[in-house]
C-alpha cells in the first residue's frame, strides 16, 4: 500500500525522527510501505530474523513470548508505537512475537534504510541511541518492579500509574482484559484476583474493567511509588510512542514499556 502523507507526518513525531532534517528522514524511511492487517495476524515470530522496523498507526499489537508450555504477554502497543528497534539496529533475531489484536494499520521501514541513515548522520544515530537508552532504563525499572515488590504492591503501583495516565483519581478503566493485565504484571489470573481482593482495604473496588478508588491516599501508602522504579506520566498524542523518552515512559511492563 502506498504511504499516505498523514502517515509519514505521524511517525515524524517519534523521538528519533522529530529532530532529524528532511534528507535524513527521507533516507531512513526509504522503501517503507503501509499495510493493513486483520485481527490475529502474526507480524513477528520469536527467534526469526528481523527485516523491518514496525510502527503501529491504527489498531493494537500484542508482543508476547513463550517457553515450553508457558506463554506471556510482554506489552500491548497502540498508536503511535514502534517496536523491534534494538533488533533492527543490531541486525539480530526477534526476542518476541508480535500479533495484531484487531484490524491494524502498520508502517514497515526496511532495517537497512534505518541503519544507513544512522551511519550517514551522527545526530540521527545519537537520537536512536537515546531511544534505546530510554528503553534500557525502562527495562531496569520493570525488573526492579518485579523483583522488589510482591504481586499486590505491583498491582497497587499499576493502578496509581493508571490514575496519572487517565487523569482521574476516583475511577479508571483498565486498558487490558484481566488475563493480559495479569501477564503484564507477572501474575496468574488467579493471583491477580487475589491481589484485587487484598486491595479492598485500600478502598479499591473492581467491576468488569472499571476500577474505583475510595481511599487513594491509602492505596498510595501501600504502593509507595519510588522515582527510581516508577515513572508516571499522562499520555498524549504528541508524546506517544514505544519509549519516546525515558521521562515519558513508565516502567511496569505496561502498554509500551519494554525494550524492543
Amino acid at each position: 500500500m502506498s504511504i499516505k502523507q498523514s502517515s509519514i507526518d505521524r511517525i515524524r513525531h517519534v523521538s528519533f525522527f522529530n529532530k532529524c532534517d528532511d534528507s535524513v528522514f527521507k533516507t531512513a524511511v526509504s522503501g517503507a510501505f503501509l499495510q493493513t492487517f486483520p485481527e490475529g495476524t502474526t507480524l513477528l515470530i520469536d527467534g526469526e530474523p528481523v527485516d523491518f522496523l514496525y510502527f503501529v498507526l491504527e489498531g493494537s499489537v500484542e508482543l508476547s513470548a513463550g517457553w515450553k508450555s508457558k506463554d506471556t504477554t510482554l506489552a500491548i502497543l497502540r498508536p503511535v508505537s514502534t517496536f523491534i528497534l534494538a533488533a533492527v539496529v543490531m541486525e539480530s533475531d526477534a526476542l518476541m512475537s508480535a500479533t495484531t489484536l484487531e484490524r491494524s494499520e502498520v508502517l514497515m521501514i526496511p532495517g537497512e534504510s534505518l541503519r544507513r541513515a544512522m551511519r550517514e548522520n551522527a545526530q540521527f544515530s545519537f537520537a536512536v541511541s537515546e531511544e534505546l537508552a530510554a528503553c534500557y532504563r525502562g527495562l531496569v525499572r520493570a525488573i526492579k518492579n518485579h523483583k522488589l515488590r510482591d504481586s499486590t504492591e505491583r498491582l497497587a503501583n499499576y493502578l496509581v500509574t493508571q490514575t496519572a495516565r487517565q487523569d482521574n483519581a476516583a475511577q479508571i478503566t483498565l486498558p487490558h482484559e484481566k488475563r493480559v493485565l495479569a501477564a503484564l504484571l507477572g501474575m496468574t489470573p488467579e493471583n491477580l484476583s487475589r491481589a484485587f481482593a487484598k486491595l479492598n482495604k485500600q478502598g479499591v473496588s473492581v467491576s468488569g474493567n472499571i476500577v474505583k478508588f475510595d481511599k487513594m491516599d491509602a492505596l498510595k501508602r501501600l504502593a509507595r511509588p519510588a522515582p527510581t522504579i516508577d515513572n508516571h506520566y499522562k499520555q498524549s498524542e504528541q508524546l506517544d510512542g514505544k519509549a519516546s523518552t525515558e521521562r515519558q515512559r513508565g516502567g511496569h511492563g505496561t502498554e509500551t514499556d519494554a525494550i524492543y
